[in-house]
């Protein structure tokens, strides 16, 4: 059994009708039905499909893993490496909103082992993809993560903030936007979870619901996600007018991310994340 974060072993619906590149179906718009005196019934319209075959393909399609497509939402999300884009990757990371616009968050195993500290010569490679660095390689300058984890790994507060390095004058958000950070959202909500895969050079990305592991960890079922995928954010909430959404997870939390790579946990984002990112911002 192996957590999520490969360099630590070693050592949904209206999201997704919005995003570009998602696994969902469209719904499709309106249509005017035919008036008739009988009441409504299961019998498909003039388009040829009816509610029932609707709720059949969408039930089909959430919970799919598909290569990400490179969209504006996903190009928030990058691999975490050790050095440089030539060196280890073993976790994920994403651009989340702050006022300094230089903060991604991420799972704290990704960036703290209780037993040696900090984890040094970590970068962070939004957009990466079959070895291009399309946005650039930001090396992470501070990271803060709650006492609970730094004591004793604790699974509730496996979440962490990151400060990145201005590259040419600018900060990781003036080049790319961010995500919100969402807390208290509760634990039933349509989300995008999006990641890299330890054994892969591109990244994944799955919309399913999610739901609660227990009052302190959330749940989701997408398959294949496996060893390089902690950290990887939970996106509610998507914005057409500025192609970015509401990050209410991570990968991470309780069995570290999940032993099963259909199965994956977050700690769930309530006070205590929101006390952590205070912590990162001020």
């Amino acid at each position: 059994m192996t957590m999520r974060g490969t360099g630590a072993a070693a050592g949904v619906l209206a999201l997704a009708l919005a995003a570009a590149g998602c696994t969902t179906a469209a719904r499709p718009g309106s249509v005017a039905p035919t008036v008739t005196s009988a009441p409504p019934t299961t019998t498909a319209n003039s388009h040829g499909w009816s509610k029932q075959r609707f709720k059949r393909a969408l039930s089909r399609q959430t919970g799919v893993t598909r290569t990400a497509k490179p969209t504006v939402l996903n190009g928030l999300v990058g691999a975490v490496f050790t050095r440089n884009a030539d060196g280890d990757h073993f976790c994920t990371a994403s651009v989340v909103d702050s006022a300094g616009l230089n903060l991604i968050v991420t799972a704290a195993h990704c960036v703290w082992d209780p037993k040696i500290g900090r984890r040094s010569d970590l970068v962070f490679v939004p957009g990466y993809r079959n070895g291009d660095t399309p946005s650039g390689v930001w090396p992470l300058l501070a990271v803060t993560v709650d006492d609970g984890w730094k004591d004793h790994a604790d699974p509730d507060a496996d979440v962490a903030f990151a400060v990145v390095q201005a590259q040419n004058g600018q900060q990781v958000q003036q080049v790319l936007g961010a995500n919100k950070l969402g807390v208290n959202r509760g634990y039933q909500l349509p989300v995008r979870v999006t990641g890299y895969p330890g054994s892969s050079d591109v990244p994944i990305t799955c919309a399913n619901t999610t739901s609660e592991q227990s009052a302190t960890q959330l749940r989701i079922d997408c398959p294949d996600y496996t060893g390089g995928t902690s950290g990887s954010p939970w996106v509610t909430d998507f914005d057409p007018a500025t192609r970015t959404g509401t990050v209410v997870g991570v990968i991470g939390g309780y069995q570290e991310g999940g032993y099963s790579p259909n199965t994956s946990y977050s700690s769930y984002f309530g006070d205590r994340v929101q006390a952590l990112y205070d912590r990162a911002t001020g």
